[in-house]
């Protein structure tokens, strides 16, 4: 199973990205995927899923900015990240559980399966 995050870049604050994350080797179309993040010096931190039963979840930083989709005919995952602000600088990574029928937990021990990591810098 791969990952493979894409999408990220520089970008002033104020501005936007979206992130893919294209899987291959399984279907996730009952499981859930998600996305996380690692601020320099920091701990990887929740940043919002999407639950294979259908609704996301979302980090209180994040909430109203970033918007989590997905298409599971492609098998790939989305990231549209809006009002970009310099402490969303972080390497954001694509996940998704390897057991179906998740709750669209936001710890990162819920996950199985990691793509490699795209860099996201904002500056002011």
């Amino acid at each position: 199973v791969q990952l493979q995050a894409s999408g990220g870049g520089l970008v002033q604050a104020g501005g936007s990205l979206r992130l893919s994350c294209a899987a291959s080797g399984r279907t996730f179309s009952s499981h859930d995927m998600g996305w996380f993040r690692q601020p320099p010096g920091k701990e990887r931190e929740f940043v919002a899923v999407s639950r294979w039963s259908g609704g996301s979840t979302y980090a209180d930083s994040v909430k109203g900015r970033f918007t989590i989709s997905r298409d599971n005919a492609k098998n790939t995952v989305y990231l549209q990240m809006n009002s970009l602000r310099p402490e969303d600088t972080a390497v954001y990574y694509c996940t998704a559980a390897g057991r179906r029928y998740g709750s669209g937990s936001p710890l990162v021990k819920a996950y199985d399966y990691w793509g490699q990591g795209t860099q996201v810098t904002v500056s002011s």
